[in-house]
């Protein structure tokens, strides 16, 4: 672990301001395609909940979302086509010498959005190209829209960005519009996303609306979500039942159908294992055998990246046990006696922590003390909600701490990962990358 140059990474990898829409340049042939012209009142059905997801491999599905009410248009069905963004191809279409390619149509499945009439309108596309952008739309009087496949493999660099802790304030907004411009392939949110703690429905939808509005990357592009699941999605915090969460789970049930843990794999090049801290999923026991197998097959992947709520090295909090023993209830001792072990074992590189409020990034960890080989812990959840950490030469395992909001845009190249801490107004805060892990330099049990 070092630092990184941060010239030569904020020149490859933070984007400009959001590109407008070109939508609007894109006329149409068939009966489907009403003429896209004109402003956002010409659409009778723009749903303000609509975002982008997945429950399976992200290189070839794509999962579309939204919440409203039944009967809100005729036709709920989403039709999809590959999309040639070239500026020769949007001549070609203008003089109606080329078409972008044939609209296939996938129909919506509905569920029930708790404690309320609204539904939740999914469908997952499947069998997409990977590395391609598509376009879609909502029956026939919705815009198109736009969204890309992760490649197939990982020649180019591959780049998201991460945070926690969000809240639907205006802190919250102005992140949503940094990462945006940074154009990032997708966004992972590691819980408490509005803060609707399993109960307001206002909230919940607040959360949505903002992030469907704001979270457009270059081109008009929607960028997907990824989340765990965090105390305040959860009506009473720690040790509850999925029904305790459930906006939550209306919204991410795909990819975690039983559990509040699960993995995303993208091809052979990166696998994201998300955690459940305790929320409606004991840290130890079931989780914590899943977790070892999972982390044992993936021990010689590229880049698994572990993403929790409650951190294992806290920068607010103490990181002790708590004086009645329970290690679920937002001190990282569960997470430390049941996780960090096996992060340690099975060259996990990073872990994706949050809860905290703040921004932290810890020394390599190998048993809390700081080695070469060790693991990096990133966080700690302040995207939209803020507290005043602790400094590094008050917790030895820390090597950086701010009391900003933040998001983290990481990089990932070759054999490495970079990783670029912003505030709200772009301002760099921090800078770091992380190398692969050794085998057979740690001896830990388990």
């Amino acid at each position: 672990m070092s630092g990184l140059s941060r010239r030569a990474l904020l020149g490859a990898s933070l984007a400009g301001a959001l590109a407008p829409s070109i939508r609007a340049a894109q006329p149409q042939r068939s009966a489907l395609d009403a003429p896209l012209v004109g402003g956002p009142d010409d659409f009778t059905f723009q749903p303000t909940t609509l975002f982008l997801t997945w429950h399976r491999d992200p290189t070839t599905t794509m999962t579309v979302q939204w919440v409203g009410t039944v009967g809100e248009t005729a036709d709920t069905s989403v039709y999809y086509r590959p999309a040639n963004l070239g500026a020769s191809a949007h001549l070609a279409i203008a003089a109606g010498t080329a078409r972008v390619g044939v609209w296939k149509a996938q129909t919506t499945s509905t569920k029930p959005y708790p404690k309320t009439d609204f539904k939740v309108f999914r469908t997952e596309l499947t069998g997409l190209v990977p590395g391609t952008d598509y376009e879609f739309r909502i029956g026939k009087s919705s815009p198109v829209y736009r969204f890309q496949t992760m490649p197939a493999k990982a020649n180019d660099a591959i780049h998201f960005v991460s945070g926690g802790d969000c809240g639907v304030n205006a802190h919250a907004v102005a992140n949503n519009i940094q990462a945006a411009r940074q154009n990032p392939m997708f966004a992972v949110v590691g819980g408490d996303l509005g803060y609707d703690n399993g109960r307001s429905v206002e909230v919940s939808l607040a959360f949505l609306r903002n992030y469907s509005k704001h979270m457009v990357g270059k081109n008009g592009r929607m960028i997907p979500m990824i989340t765990c699941i965090g105390n305040h999605e959860v009506d009473g915090g720690f040790g509850k039942t999925r029904e305790k969460a459930p906006f939550y789970y209306a919204l991410f049930d795909g990819l975690f159908p039983d559990t509040g843990y699960s993995t995303l794999d993208f091809g052979d090049y990166l696998s994201l294992v998300m955690l459940d801290t305790g929320h409606t999923s004991a840290i130890g026991g079931d989780q914590a055998d899943w977790l070892e197998k999972t982390l044992k097959a993936r021990k010689d992947h590229p880049n698994t990246i572990v993403v929790n709520h409650v951190p294992a090295y806290p920068s607010f909090r103490k990181a002790e046990v708590p004086a009645d023993g329970k290690e679920g209830t937002g001190t990282g001792a569960g997470n430390r006696k049941h996780w960090v072990p096996l992060f340690e074992k099975y060259r996990v590189p990073v872990v994706l922590e949050h809860h905290d409020h703040t921004f932290k990034r810890t020394k390599p960890l190998i048993g809390g003390l700081a080695d070469d080989n060790g693991v990096l812990f990133l966080g700690d959840g302040s995207w939209g909600r803020l507290r005043a950490p602790q400094a590094p030469d008050k917790l030895t395992y820390l090597a950086a701490s701010s009391g900003d909001y933040h998001l983290t845009l990481h990089r990932i190249q070759g054999r490495e990962r970079f990783h670029l801490a912003m505030d709200e107004n772009g301002r760099v805060m921090d800078a770091s990358r992380t190398g692969q892990r050794k085998t057979g330099a740690v001896a830990v049990g388990g």
